[in-house]
């Protein structure tokens, strides 16, 4: 068991090393996209790339996911699982161009559908190889390649966006670069082509993996229906402006996003292999409640810096979207609870339970969107995001029970989340001398899980000393 912890804390420095590098230049891009892009274009983009993510899916049929799991089986051939999942991409994208003509009508991006299907294509491809190179375990070549990705999105945004002046269009030029350089890379790096045989494709193989993948696609479909709902519903009833600012309000809580997919990478490799492990629970336990503290600590320190964040950050005329934010936050923080809870599903290989909850999520925040936007404004996307993630979170509290059962400390976690609260509630008052007041709050958040804040500190530590 010792191993399983250590292993876990070992992959999750090296994706840390990756990630920390690729998430804040993607981060520090925000100012450049805030001055170069109106509210209207910077809506309209984020609108394009969450409908990209929203339908990548739908059109892989979540294969990507198969791969993960699949090759870091034992009793499969590595070139049988990437062989035939590569076969259900294309054919995937192929049936993608017989709803064009829908998605020409339907979706607002006249003059951008070949930017759209391209970057769909490319993003089919760098997703299947992506899984694929972690799950043989070149852990190291994925850091690189999402530090890569990041410096050239970097280098094309400022050739496109900054020197040539070309808009919405030299936006989307540069995921198109970075993503055709990066798949190139693991192409060479990883040799890629020596796992890729025609002679391997297996039709039995192929429906075991979808069995697998299918129904983690309404999972996938239920974190993008949370975003793109909001949206949509959000442009719909306020206008693109509107949904500008909303999409600027998001990039703040992807910075706890980030620090989640540094650990969640590391965490899903632990899970698969701890399955079947006769500590699994104990395990599982102890890694939440240090996992959790750490979201709750991360949240509370971003609170303290919000506002002076945003005004170093975005243009001016984006400052207001600090409102939206905090609701996001705690939203991320429930959505990362469900990810990890998720897990117990793609270990004991019974996606069925991802797929109840992903379309109870969905619904619920469907359902809130058009109660809360027409009411309360771009706040009601905020808090109609946080709310089904509760949701999703409690539910899969008690339905993963039956594979895993992850004791929680009901009282030291309500206590986190009251004093959250009250950081919210010190900011939207705007007080004076309000950062002393957060600060303080920080400060008792620490006391109160100062055990815990130990232990993590003291493990990273030594961790990476011996690094």
């Amino acid at each position: 068991m010792k191993n399983s912890y250590n292993k876990l804390i070992n992959n999750s420095i090296i994706f840390a090393i990756g990630n920390l590098g690729n998430k804040l230049i993607v981060f520090f891009l925000v100012p450049i996209y805030t001055y170069y892009l109106s509210k209207n274009d910077f809506g309209l983009v984020d609108l394009l790339t969450s409908t990209l993510n929203f339908i990548l899916p739908i059109f892989s049929l979540s294969i990507f996911d198969s791969v993960l799991r699949f090759c870091m089986d034992r009793n499969y051939d590595k070139e049988e699982v990437l062989t035939n999942s590569l076969v259900v991409i294309c054919c995937g994208f192929l049936c993608s161009f017989i709803i064009y003509p829908v998605f020409s009508m339907v979706l607002p991006f006249d003059g951008l559908m070949g930017y759209f299907y391209i970057i769909l294509l490319l993003q089919l491809f760098y997703t299947t190889f992506n899984q694929f190179i972690r799950a043989i375990g070149l852990v190291k070549l994925y850091s690189f390649v999402g530090i890569l990705n990041s410096i050239i999105l970097l280098i094309s945004n400022l050739i496109f966006l900054v020197n040539l002046s070309l808009g919405i269009k030299g936006y989307l030029l540069s995921f198109i670069v970075s993503n055709v350089l990066c798949i190139t890379v693991i192409f060479i790096c990883a040799k890629i082509s020596k796992y890729i045989s025609l002679s391997k494709m297996n039709l039995k193989l192929t429906k075991e993996l979808l069995l697998y993948s299918t129904p983690l696609i309404p999972n996938a479909l239920m974190w993008w229906i949370m975003g793109l709902s909001d949206r949509y519903i959000v442009t719909f009833y306020l206008g693109l402006s509107a949904n500008g600012l909303y999409a600027v309000a998001n990039k703040i809580p992807s910075i706890l996003n980030v620090l989640n997919s540094i650990f969640f990478q590391a965490w899903q490799m632990s899970a698969i292999e701890e399955a079947n492990s006769k500590e699994r629970s104990k395990f599982y336990s102890n890694v939440f409640k240090y996992y959790s503290i750490f979201l709750i600590i991360s949240t509370s320190l971003l609170l303290v810096f919000l506002k002076l964040l945003l005004k170093l950050l975005v243009a001016s005329n984006f400052y207001t979207s600090w409102k939206y934010i905090p609701l996001l936050l705690i939203g991320v923080v429930f959505s990362c609870y469900s990810s990890f809870l998720g897990t117990n599903y793609i270990a004991s290989k019974k996606t069925r339970g991802v797929f109840k909850t992903s379309i109870l999520g969905a619904t619920v925040n469907i359902i809130c969107n058009f109660i809360f936007i027409p009411w309360i404004g771009i706040n009601g996307a905020s808090l109609s995001t946080m709310l089904s993630f509760f949701i999703i979170w409690v539910v899969r509290i008690i339905d993963t029970r039956q594979f895993v059962d992850i004791k929680l400390n009901y009282r030291k976690m309500i206590s986190s989340f009251v004093i959250l609260a009250c950081q919210i509630t010190v900011l939207y008052l705007g007080i004076p001398f309000e950062i002393f007041l957060e600060l303080l709050l920080f400060a008792m958040l620490i006391i109160l899980n100062k055990n815990e804040v130990l232990v993590i500190v003291s493990k990273l530590l030594l961790k990476l000393n011996k690094k």
